[in-house]
């Protein structure tokens, strides 16, 4: 598999983490090392980043495309423990943290995967593929109910019920094994009328819906970011692209709880609840691509990236 593919809002990354020469970084969501050789280069080399992956083709992948700088370590494991992994490789406090959410152009494009729904390939859908349910065992063994919560929920499917009744049917005559067992199940539970006037693949939201659910990617999502947050400087900051409103909810709450923790009345005179403010919002909301990266690369058309600033004064930049 090549990992070799176009960072998304890679300059507007750049201009908000404000690298510095012989800053700190983390890249929890490492993939090809895009991201992270763009932070390397613009800090002259003299930086140090750590970057995280659950997958070893990521890693294997970013450790030779970064081998030129001194300053890369590669970290295997979930950004979901980025401050453990932090921890255990001794890094200092960071200057700026980065996530970019989703799954990578490449894992798309390796058919055997089991992301995409345009190939017929094992069912899989793990990211890290040496440990956890995949996508077929988690499709066939879990009850009715409990499928269309996951693509209710997860794929905001309107046709979750139906769809999980379909899928049920289906695997009581022959597990679902590939992709396109799935896709099947899928478009026998919509409507050929629906499915023609839709724009976009039917099954997408379903993929997308098993996908979240095989990787976890949504219910750590909050604390991680809380966690990261916490491992910066003050002045240090954390960049978050998103690809689907699920996601990009839950890091805007976090970023406006993180600014505002307050928990008094809105009428109260004065706070009485001690809680201070953590973090500032950055950018005046959601960055999006400009319409030259779309056009360039449409992967990054549903893209937004959030940036938050920690808060706290200069003593607190200790090793952490």
């Amino acid at each position: 598999m090549s990992f070799q593919h176009e960072p998304v809002l890679l300059r507007e990354v750049l201009e908000w983490m404000n690298v510095k020469p012989s800053g700190v970084y983390c890249d929890g969501t490492l993939g090809g090392g895009g991201h992270s050789e763009a932070i390397l280069a613009a800090s002259g080399g003299t930086a140090s980043l750590y970057g995280i992956d659950r997958d070893m083709n990521a890693i294997h992948a970013a450790g030779e495309r970064l081998a030129r700088f001194p300053g890369f370590h590669a970290l295997s494991g979930n950004f979901h423990d980025a401050a453990a992994l932090l921890r255990e490789a001794g890094a200092e406090k960071l200057d700026g943290a980065l996530l970019d959410l989703g799954v990578s152009s490449p894992q798309l494009d390796t058919p055997e995967r089991g992301f995409s729904y345009h190939e017929d390939a094992p069912l899989d859908m793990r990211m890290d593929q040496t440990r956890g349910r995949t996508a077929a065992e988690l499709l066939n063994t879990e009850p009715e109910t409990e499928i269309a919560r996951i693509i209710r929920e997860y794929g905001e499917e309107k046709w979750a019920a139906r769809i999980a009744r379909i899928i049920c049917e289906h695997r009581a005559e022959h597990p679902l094994l590939t992709t396109f067992d799935l896709v099947r199940a899928v478009d026998a539970a919509i409507p050929k009328a629906v499915r023609m006037k839709e724009e976009g693949h039917p099954a997408r939201r379903t993929f997308q819906a098993v996908r979240i659910a095989v990787n976890d990617e949504l219910d750590p999502l909050e604390q991680a970011l809380k966690d990261l947050m916490a491992c910066l400087k003050p002045g240090g900051r954390l960049c978050v692209i998103t690809f689907h409103s699920l996601e990009d909810r839950i890091v805007k709450r976090c970023f406006k709880t993180l600014e505002n923790p307050c928990i008094c009345p809105p009428k109260a005179p004065i706070c009485t609840c001690g809680r201070k403010p953590a973090a500032k919002v950055l950018a005046g909301g959601a960055v999006k691509p400009s319409e030259d990266e779309v056009e360039r690369n449409p992967r990054a058309r549903s893209a937004k990236l959030r940036v938050a600033e920690r808060l706290g004064r200069p003593e607190e930049n200790g090793n952490g």
